[in-house]
């Protein structure tokens, strides 16, 4: 691994995200303060009952640039809404003037990619059992054909590759990219996550029983039961702060670990989080005391959330005020840690602490600074938590220069 010096920090020097509030910063920002969530009862084809998601709006309609139809499936129709707004593709454009498309890499996380296509190719078997002549698989359910289009959308010819580590794969594509900045091999890297609902995914996790049933999910409530699955996309442009525009808010460090205690469940003590989190401290040459707000992983389950707090706790006490946004956007899994990057940035332009949404009793065993109202504040530095199945840990320290 590069040295700390060479890798941190980096510049967010552009960002967008695409939510089930909307396309662009903007209806989140607004909907962040005014406390309005955009989780809705499931009307999503053949999946399950009595649950609520995080649906993006106007995704079905969105179409695909002439000569890239090869790409069509839901997620890159979400990737397409993301780079359409917040100017985040003439930002790309910018840093391609300045450096050449072939020193401007992707890396961008999923974990369902285009499912969803493949879904619905499976229901148009021919007699035969034989998938439509039309459906192409590398263009949609590959992994890459995340990475390959918005290579190929925005004309990059740097590297461009897919990491997929089931919910923190949006944040640990930021982790790859700083790699890819730190040993010369990029100079600018479109990074983030992008993640659309399915119905692999959505009764996946109800046959693990792990869906907050009949109304949204609650993160770090009394009575909280489960997840709302959602879709989005979250994209940054990470690059050198001497290429980013003045007061563009820094990537400080980061830090991973797997803990592999569990293929679905979290080490109960907090281990692997407690070591992603340190790790990251320590990439951004931070102490505990010197963070304002914790985004936290916080999906609303019974383990996770209890996990997450004692892992907080132990590290930064009952001082630092923490809170889940998965109340507005519903858990985005591969994309989340990317869109609570872009959110991370709100907070520190806003002076913003969102506290969880719903709540009206916060878990009385927990020890953190759980928030359940917005609270107004200086915030300089934020610690964003992604956590995921099989073990894998990220944390990501954004902030502004001291």
């Amino acid at each position: 691994m590069p040295d700390r010096s060479r890798l941190w920090p980096l510049s967010l020097a552009a960002a967008t995200a695409v939510t089930a509030l909307g396309a662009g910063v903007a209806p989140l920002r607004q909907a962040l303060h005014a406390r309005e969530g955009g989780l809705r009862p499931s009307e999503f084809p053949g999946g399950p009952e009595n649950i609520w998601v995080g649906q993006v709006p106007g995704v079905e309609a969105v179409e695909l640039p002439p000569g890239l139809a090869r790409f069509s499936c839901r997620n890159n129709r979400l990737a397409e809404m993301a780079l359409g707004s917040d100017g985040f593709a003439e930002a790309v454009a910018a840093a391609v003037a300045r450096h050449g498309p072939e020193r401007v890499a992707v890396v961008l996380g999923t974990s369902t990619a285009g499912i969803e296509e493949t879904e619905q190719a499976y229901r148009r078997r021919d007699g035969a059992g034989a998938l439509p002549a039309s459906f192409d698989y590398a263009g949609s359910h590959d992994l890459q054909s995340l990475p390959a289009y918005v290579r190929a959308r925005l004309g990059l010819r740097g590297p461009a590759f897919a990491v997929s580590t089931a919910c923190t794969s949006g944040a640990r594509s930021m982790l790859e990219a700083a790699s890819l900045i730190a040993s010369g091999l990029a100079d600018a890297v479109v990074a983030g996550g992008v993640d659309s609902l399915c119905r692999l995914t959505l009764h996946g996790f109800a046959s693990l029983e792990l869906l907050s049933r009949g109304r949204p999910t609650r993160p770090c409530a009394a009575d909280r039961d489960g997840i709302s699955i959602g879709e989005a996309a979250g994209l940054v442009l990470l690059t050198r702060p001497e290429h980013a525009p003045p007061g563009a808010p820094l990537l400080l460090g980061a830090g991973a670990s797997s803990d592999g205690h569990h293929m679905s469940s979290p080490h109960p003590g907090g281990l692997g989080a407690v070591g992603a989190m340190r790790a990251a401290l320590d990439a951004a040459g931070l102490t505990p005391g010197e963070v304002d707000y914790v985004n936290l992983h916080g999906t609303g389950t019974r383990a996770n959330d209890a996990m997450e707090d004692r892992a907080v706790h132990h590290l930064f006490g009952d001082g630092v005020p923490c809170s889940s946004t998965k109340g507005w956007t519903g858990h985005a899994l591969g994309a989340s840690g990317a869109v609570e990057a872009v959110i991370a940035m709100l907070c520190l332009e806003d002076g913003l602490v969102p506290g969880c949404l719903g709540v009206a009793e916060r878990d009385p065993e927990f020890r953190s600074a759980v928030a359940i109202a917005n609270e107004a504040r200086p915030v300089r530095r934020v610690a964003s938590n992604s956590f995921g199945f099989g073990g894998s840990n990220c944390c990501l320290l954004i902030g502004r220069a001291a």
